[in-house]
């Protein structure tokens, strides 16, 4: 099989990554002491709510008295950056034709544990008809089989350019992140995480690395914006023609790199837990010019079989799905059956961190970044404003402006399209 050379990918513009105020150095702090008094400012500058900085300065100053090395835990897509690495991750590998799958593994990869049938009434195409898992991966076959047998990178001769140009390239597009979306809002994360990272098959970590890297930087210097993909009505398909809604643009959040750098300082390891691929994740938590500086040993996520250095398309056989109760799995199978007791934080925004956000009785301090969110999330958010006003809150809210991506100094948001701001939906 002739796979996709990566390489060149690397060779992007650089990104200017944002300065990080105050923030302590990554080497030669970890395992010291508090070394401050009561009074000094462990954060420095940054937009953080008041309660946010309060309450993790007094946890991080009891901390110092106990016997025990600490740790943290923090979530990756929209907490410690904004926006979603992975689905940025998907449309950089879809606009790069970044496969290198065969049509028939390809097949596989995109049907692999997705039950047959209708998706939810929500995903109707343009003529008010009923998508299903058979019509939209008989659409997306059609438009793979052309594209392998004619794009330079797979088996053809044609340029990039050259396809992006083609109909089945637009059809393929706006099918794929459709069938994305569908495949989690019919049947729910446990089938639709492991699903986006199937499509890494027949790829090496390098090229998947490489790949994660051109795309954080595309996105970080992207603007923040929710666009429409609509397949082409001249190629309609068994499916019909289809419209997918994605949020675009990432940025970094120099807060928490400040929060994590502070962690270090005083002796406290910082971990992340993503429903993200560890390895697309690492790269950005663990790239010196992206600023967190976690150490990359220290990244859990999603997990494929591989076959030496090269992924395949399936789950990694007795690993737990990192989001919800996985999360809490994980973090009691990899840390807390080594070290005897749990985070003393964790900072989370969904659903998918709900569990690990209250879990474990030794966490003092569990930030939420305010999205409004409703649900099991949305618990917890309650309890943090009911709790904003008492000596020791165990939830804190986060504001943040998804307009820019900014942290705001409260725990009010603003949505993206919105000038208004919001405490809870």
């Amino acid at each position: 099989m002739k796979r996709r050379q990566l390489s060149g990918l690397l060779g992007m513009a650089g990104l200017a990554t944002l300065a990080l105020p105050q923030q302590a150095s990554a080497k030669g702090h970890e395992g010291k002491g508090m070394g401050h008094g009561a009074g000094h400012d462990m954060l420095g500058a940054g937009a953080f709510a008041p309660v946010v900085k309060a309450r993790f300065q007094a946890v991080l100053r009891k901390a110092a008295k106990s016997k025990q090395r600490p740790y943290a835990v923090f979530d990756w897509d929209n907490t410690s950056i904004m926006n979603d690495t992975e689905e940025a991750l998907l449309m950089y590998q879809i606009n790069q034709l970044a496969f290198a799958m065969p049509p028939e593994q390809f097949q596989g990869a995109i049907t692999r544990n997705v039950p047959p049938g209708n998706f939810l009434p929500a995903f109707k195409n343009a003529a008010g008809e009923q998508t299903s898992l058979e019509t939209v991966v008989a659409d997306l076959m059609s438009d793979y089989q052309f594209l392998w047998a004619n794009y330079k990178g797979m088996k053809g001769s044609r340029s990039l350019e050259e396809m992006h140009a083609t109909e089945q390239f637009q059809d393929f597009r706006a099918k794929l992140y459709f069938l994305y979306e569908a495949i989690n809002d019919t049947h729910g994360t446990a089938v639709g995480y492991p699903w986006v990272v199937y499509l890494f098959g027949g790829l090496t970590v390098e090229q998947v690395s490489a790949l994660a890297e051109a795309s954080n930087d595309h996105g970080l210097g992207d603007a923040l914006r929710k666009v429409k993909h609509t397949s082409p009505a001249s190629l309609p398909g068994k499916a019909g023609v289809v419209t997918v809604s994605q949020n675009l643009g990432l940025r970094l959040t120099p807060e928490i790199a400040n929060i994590m750098a502070a962690l270090r300082h005083h002796g406290v390891d910082v971990y992340v837990s993503t429903a993200s691929l560890e390895d697309v994740v690492r790269v950005f938590a663990s790239t010196p010019k992206y600023g967190y500086h976690v150490k990359p040993e220290n990244v859990i996520g999603l997990r494929l079989e591989m076959e030496g250095n090269v992924y395949k398309p399936e789950y990694r056989k007795g690993w737990p799905l990192n989001w919800g109760p996985g999360k809490t799995e994980v973090i009691k199978r990899e840390l807390q059956s080594k070290k005897g007791y749990g985070p003393l934080m964790v900072f989370g925004d969904s659903d998918g961190d709900y569990d690990m956000l209250r879990d474990f009785p030794d966490t003092e301090f569990s930030l939420i970044v305010n999205r409004l969110k409703k649900g099991p999330i949305g618990t917890l958010c309650k309890q943090a404003v009911e709790q904003a006003a008492s000596a020791a809150p165990r939830f804190v809210l986060q504001g943040r402006d998804e307009r820019t991506g900014h942290w705001l100094p409260e725990d009010q948001m603003i949505k993206l399209g919105t000038t208004v701001k919001k405490l809870l939906p």
